[in-house]
C-alpha cells in the first residue's frame, strides 16, 4: 500500500528535501514503505545536475537550490502541485524507462480528467498542451509545458518526482529557462481556462494512480 501525504501550508525547500531524503534512507533499510507527498513550495528555483548557468536568466529573484535530481532549472511556487514519489522501482519491475513512462501516463491521465490532453514530445521532458489560439515557432499550434518530471533513484528507490501548474504566477518562469527549453512556453489549468482546485488535482492524481502503478510490474 502507498501512503499519501498532504503537506499543509508552503513547504520549505531545504527541510522538506532533507525529510524526503531520510525517508528513502528508511525505505532502502526496510524502515519505511511507499509513501506520495502533495505539497507547494514557496517560490524558488531548483538547479538539476545539467543546468547551465545561462538559463538561469534572474539569479536573484527567487532563491536557487541545487536538487540533485536529473535535469536542467525548475521553479516551484504557490499554486503548483508538487508531486514527491517515494517508490519502489525495484519491487515495479526494475525497468527505469518503463517507471518514467508510466509516471508520464500518470500525468496524461490525470490531465484527462478535466479533458485537457496531455502529450509527450521527444527531446522535451515534461508533459505539454497544444495552444491552438496562437501558433507556434514551427507555424504549427504552439505548445506550452503543464507539468515537469524529474526523477532520482538510489538502490531502486525513487525520489523528487513532478509538478503540475495549477494556478502558479507564470510570471515566475521568466526568471530561469524552464528545463533549457527556449521555444516554448508555460500554462496551468487555470491559464487553460478550467476552475480547477488543488483539491480537484488531488483527487484526480489518487484516483488515476492504481492505473498506472496498482501492480507490482512495470506495464508494457
Amino acid at each position: 500500500m502507498v501512503a499519501w501525504r498532504h503537506l499543509p501550508g508552503l513547504s520549505p525547500y531545504p527541510e522538506t528535501l532533507a525529510a524526503m531524503e531520510a525517508h528513502v534512507a528508511a525505505m532502502t533499510e526496510g524502515r519505511a514503505g511507499e509513501e506520495i507527498w502533495l505539497l507547494e513550495h514557496p517560490p524558488l528555483y531548483t538547479a538539476g545536475t545539467s543546468a547551465r548557468p545561462e538559463d538561469l536568466v534572474q539569479p536573484d529573484r527567487f532563491p536557487v537550490y541545487p536538487a540533485g535530481r536529473g535535469g536542467q532549472y525548475t521553479y516551484h511556487g504557490p499554486g503548483q502541485r508538487v508531486i514527491y514519489c517515494m517508490l519502489d522501482v525495484k519491487a515495479r519491475g526494475q525497468d527505469v524507462r518503463c517507471f518514467v513512462r508510466e509516471m508520464e501516463r500518470w500525468v496524461i491521465d490525470t490531465l484527462a480528467e478535466f479533458n485537457v490532453t496531455g502529450e509527450i514530445r521527444d527531446g522535451r521532458v515534461g508533459v505539454w498542451v497544444q495552444r491552438p489560439d496562437r501558433p507556434g515557432p514551427d507555424g504549427k499550434p504552439a505548445e506550452d509545458k503543464i507539468a515537469a518530471i524529474g526523477i532520482k533513484l538510489r538502490r531502486w528507490v525513487s525520489f523528487h518526482g513532478i509538478s503540475i501548474n495549477v494556478e502558479p504566477d507564470l510570471t515566475h518562469f521568466e526568471g530561469i529557462v524552464p528545463c533549457g527549453i527556449r521555444e516554448h512556453g508555460v500554462t496551468s489549468l487555470v491559464d487553460l481556462g478550467l476552475p480547477v482546485t488543488m483539491a480537484d488535482l488531488d483527487a484526480a492524481l489518487m484516483a488515476t494512480f492504481p492505473r498506472r502503478f496498482q501492480g507490482a510490474k512495470c506495464a508494457v
